[in-house]
Formats: C-alpha cells, structure tokens, sequence
C-alpha cells in the first residue's frame, strides 16, 4: 500500500498548483477576470487589459459590469446578477464594446462561478471575425446576386418589422394618453407625472414623427419574358441591374423614413417592390409610382443593346396597425393584376369596393358548381305579351341564385362566371329542363287555352361544349313539350359568324321545330346580312332603342326609324319582333303602330313565380 502524502507536502502541491493555475491564467489569450460577489473586479489578466486598451492592474476594483456593458438592458443584467449570488450557474451574452482607439468590437461574455469559492470567473472572447464572417453571409443570404438588392426574405423581414414597430407606437401612444389624461385630472400636482414620464421615454425612441401608416408599390416589367426568350438571360439580367438602380434613384429622390430610406427590393423574376415606411398618404405612393414609370420608360443602354420597357404597379397604403403582411401582399398583388388587366404600362391605387367585388366572385365561383347540386336556383318568368290584343304568347324564363350568403342573385352577377369556368353546361341543362317541366304544367293546367311558349337563353358555351340538340331533344321527350312551345335566346355576339359546329347545332334544332331568338338585337356587329342564313324566328330587339319612345314631346325621331325598318325587314325574312323593355303605355302603343309584334317590360310585368304566370294565361294582363 503506497504511503499517505504529509501534510506539508500536499501543502507544497496545492501552492505549486495555484502558481501553475496563476501563471497559465496571466498568460491565456482568453481575457479573463476574477469577479467577488459585489461584481468588482479583484484581479484581470493581460489579455483582459489589451482588449479594453489598458493595463491589466487598471481594471482591478473597478465594477466588472461597466467594463463590458452588462448594464445596459434589464434582463442581462438580471441574469448576471443572479450568477454572483449564486443562484445560476453559467451565462453568457454578446455585448458590442468601444476600444479607446475608436474601434468597436464584438465581445462573446461568459460568467462562471468559480469552484469551491464565491467568486465568479468573466471571460471576453473577441468574435469580432465571426460576427464580420456572419454579416457577410448574411448579406449574400438576405440580397438579389444580380440587382444587389434586397432579396424576399430581407423584404418580409423588413415588413414585419415595420408593422410589429406601429402597433410598438401605437401602444406607447395609448399609454402617454393615459398618463396625460391623468396628469390633467390631477390639477394640484402637475409636475411630476408628465415630465418624468416624458423624460423617461424620449420622443426619438418611440418614432415621434411617425405616420402609423405603410404604403408599396409592387411592380414588375412588362414583357420581360420577350427579352430573355430572344435576346438571352445574360441581358434579361444587365436589365434587371439597370432598372434595380432607377428603382433606387427614384425612393431616394422621394425623401427618407427615419429608419433610412424607403426599402426597394427584388422579389423574385421581373418583381421589385418598394416600402414605404411612414407613408404620408396616397398621393405620395401616386407620385412615386409616376416617377418610376418616368424613369422606366426611358431606354436603356446596354453594352450596344438599346431596350425599352414599361412596368405595371399595384399601389397599396393603409394604416400599419392592423394590417399583416401577408394581408398586405395580397392586395399588393390583386392590384398590381388591375393594372395589368387595365392595359399595363400604368400605376393602378387598391380599391376596397373593387377588391370587395373581387371577393365576392371568387366566392361565387367557389360555390356555383356545388349551388346546382344542392338546388339553390331557382327560375323567374316574364310574361311575352302580343302588342295587338295584350295576350300573354309566351315568357322568358330568368334563373336566379337563392345564395345563401348573398341572398337572391339575378344572372348578371353569376352567369359569366359560369360561362367561364364551364358550369354554364350544367346549370343551362338545368334550367332548360325546369323551364320546359314548368311550360308543360301549364299547358296542362289549362286544356282549353292557347298554349303559351317559354324562350331560354343558351350561352354559346352551351352549343360548344355540350350536344345542346341531343340536350333539347331529350329534355322535350321527357318533359312531354312540344317543340314549337320552347324558344331559344342567343345573343347577337354569340351567333355572329357562327359556322361548322355552331350553325349545324342551330339548323338542327330549328328543323326540330324549336324557335331560335337573337336576343339583345342592334348591340353587337349589326350586320343584317347574317340573318338570311342563319336558322333564326324571332329578333328580340335591345332596351336602348326602345327608350327613345318616351312621350310624342320628348320622342327621338331617329330611334323610331330605325325600329321600323328593323321592323318591316324582319317581317320581309319572314321573322317576328319582340321589342324589350316596355315600361310605358306610350312606348307600347308607338311599337304597336310602326308593326312590332310583341312586348316585354315592365309595363306587363316584372319577372314572377310560375303561379303568378299562370293567373295570366288566357286574360290580357293589366300593367304594373
């Protein structure tokens, strides 16, 4: 068994050990300090010294605190303070230091009690590279390698930044109401609440002068794609350089927000976008939209290649609190397409009506394919009366939507919304075969009076994109209509130059027996020369001619030679008139007389339900 140390040899040992442990800790290139438990400093080593630009014994008694800045925020200074007494064990925190010669420097602090003692150790690594080495990375990180400027990723940081700070100010400012609204209540002591509170918290650091509002201009460049498909990506890049640098002349020369400057960035492709920090109103985000088309359509040199472009911006100023950025995007983005859909090379301010507009269709859209399936149409008749006896002939049938959202919606705010995403199919088919189901009823319902016909209008996505005679066909077999009794409408656009597919289905159902109507008469291409080939019976004429016949005082004489001569050449082709819009018993009796056959407005009747309809059948209905 190996025999104990003595006494004064483990004393030798510990000493030896202190002076190895006091020697290594003079001579570390780590700066460190012993701290005691008041936070002064009882010794530092050289490298601590040559850091903060003095001698090492310098900083002996001196507060370690104040040496590397551990004050100047509450929570590390908190952190530090619990560290001395003991109750945590390590912490550290970067602070960013100022060298006597000037020069600033990034420290990383770290403290650590010191084992068995109550003394802590301070150590101050110098990061000062990294920190360089990060910011560089940084940047390549957060900036557009082509445009040099800032990149998405800045853009939204920037965004979220600004908004987080107004809803920071508008706080700030709800509470200096308060403390005023108190100092005021207290008249008798009017001294120390306000001005100390003011004091405390200086105009500068809560953004006095700020407007509480954001603005952006979100553009990008028209045709860009044509200059990379036929002159190369490397000059598509040199242009996007070029106007990058006009984008930034222009949020110069509009002025600065306090936080340094209006923020112009590449958002990706041909997209830039400039923040407006502390907008001061529409008309400054207008006038900063018109400098930068200005200055966009002004060409560009490029090494011998000469380009002009023009852009199309989305302008967009609202209020900051309240407002995301996500949020604030999305309109950004909905009005840039505004301007793009209102003939580009223009600036286009967001509209909240537009917009609300815009939402509302998107909702329709959404919900119009399901809307037939659940049965939330619902059809409408307008009686068709004949101008000579006021019998009702026939009517038009008109769908409505019973939304469950919107209320009841007439087909003007749906039916070019199915048109486009092809629900008009169905929802056509559906109607076609209610409005058929319903003219059988009445045919039923009333065995000894004439007959009345419906007319439904056809979308010529219906004739298109769906076997509309195979459709009609069916529909009149099972629903037992005759086919005279059903009147096809189709507008004056629709049938214009129709051929191949189109006139055959239009022939087919007219030898069918079906009556086909050109609806809307005299608003498109007015080329009578189609009606003589194309499988037509009836011209309903537009609303606009017959608003002219007001009263024999303020009657246009124009507007009825041209309904007459319509007139007398449709019944020349062998084809009946129906005159639309009818609202005066003045109007009705001028059509009369110049020949036209039948009638159909107000003066008769709204569109009603089915029963309403069929108290009319066999009676001339008196005007509403």
């Amino acid at each position: 068994m190996a025999a104990e140390l003595r006494p004064e040899l483990t004393a030798d040992r510990r000493a030896a050990e202190l002076r190895d442990y006091r020697a290594a800790f003079r001579a570390a290139q780590l700066a460190m300090a012993v701290v005691d438990q008041d936070g002064i400093v009882v010794t530092a080593n050289d490298s601590f010294g040559a850091l903060l630009g003095t001698e090492a014994g310098a900083l002996r008694e001196q507060a370690a605190a104040d040496l590397v800045d551990l004050a100047s925020d509450g929570r590390t200074w908190h952190a530090y303070r619990e560290v001395l007494r003991g109750r945590r064990s390590r912490f550290r925190c970067t602070r960013r230091l100022k060298h006597p010669d000037g020069r600033s420097l990034w420290a990383e602090v770290t403290v650590s009690p010191v084992p068995d003692s109550r003394r802590v150790l301070l150590s101050v690594a110098d990061i000062s590279d990294r920190r360089e080495l990060q910011a560089r990375l940084r940047h390549l990180q957060m900036h557009d390698p082509v445009t040099r400027l800032p990149n998405r990723a800045l853009f939204f940081e920037r965004l979220s930044a600004a908004l987080e700070a107004a809803a920071h100010d508008a706080v700030h400012d709800a509470l200096q109401g308060a403390v005023q609204d108190a100092v005021q209540v207290s008249a008798d002591d009017r001294t120390p609440v306000g001005s100390s509170y003011e004091s405390h918290e200086s105009h500068e650091s809560y953004g006095y002068g700020r407007t509480g509002r954001i603005g952006l201009c979100y553009l990008d460049l028209d045709g860009f794609k044509a200059v990379n498909d036929t002159l190369g990506h490397r000059v598509g890049d040199r242009l996007l350089a070029a106007v990058a640098a006009r984008l930034t002349e222009c949020a110069d020369s509009d002025g600065y927000t306090r936080s340094g400057g209006h923020l112009v960035a590449r958002l990706g492709g041909d997209e830039f976008a400039i923040l407006v920090e502390d907008s001061t109103g529409t008309e400054q985000l207008a006038d900063l939209a018109r400098s930068v088309l200005r200055a966009l359509q002004l060409p560009f040199d490029l090494g011998g290649q000469r380009l002009s472009v023009s852009a199309s911006i989305g302008v967009v100023e609202r209020t900051a609190q309240g407002t995301t950025a996500t949020a604030l995007m999305q309109d950004a983005d909905t009005t840039l397409y505004w301007a793009k859909a209102d003939g580009k090379a223009r600036w286009t301010l967001f509209d909240p009506e537009r917009n609300a507009h815009r939402m509302t269709r998107q909702a329709l859209s959404s919900t119009l394919r399901p809307a037939v399936e659940r049965g939330e149409f619902g059809l409408e008749y307008q009686p068709l009366v004949d101008l000579t006896d006021g019998a009702v002939r026939g009517v038009e049938a008109l769908v409505r939507w019973n939304h469950p959202q919107f209320g009841s919606l007439p087909p003007n705010r749906f039916i070019g919304i199915a048109e486009e995403d092809g629900s008009i199919v169905e929802l056509g088919r559906w109607v076609l075969r209610t409005a058929c189901r319903q003219a059988r009823q009445w045919q039923k319902d009333h065995p000894r009076e004439r007959p009345i016909f419906v007319s439904v209008n056809v979308a010529v996505r219906q004739v298109w994109d769906s076997d509309l005679v195979a459709d009609v066909a069916g529909i009149l077999a099972e629903t037992g209509l005759a086919p005279h009794l059903l009147q096809l409408e189709l507008t004056e656009s629709a049938v214009m130059g129709s051929a191949g597919r189109p006139l055959q289905a239009l022939q087919a159902l007219s030898d069918m027996g079906v009556r086909i109507a050109i609806d809307d008469f005299g608003t498109g291409y007015s080329n009578l020369a189609y009606l003589s080939r194309l499988p037509v019976s009836v011209l309903k004429l537009d609303g606009s001619f017959v608003r002219g016949f007001q009263d024999e005082e303020h009657a246009n004489p124009a507007d009825e030679l041209i309904v007459e001569a319509l007139v007398q050449l449709a019944h020349r082709l062998g084809l009946t008139v129906t005159a639309e819009c009818v609202e005066t018993s003045g109007q009705a009796a001028r059509l009369r007389r110049i020949g036209c056959d039948t009638g159909q407005g107000w003066l008769y009747s709204r569109a009603v339900a089915p029963d309403r309809i069929a108290a009319l059948i066999g009676t001339a209905p008196q005007p509403v």
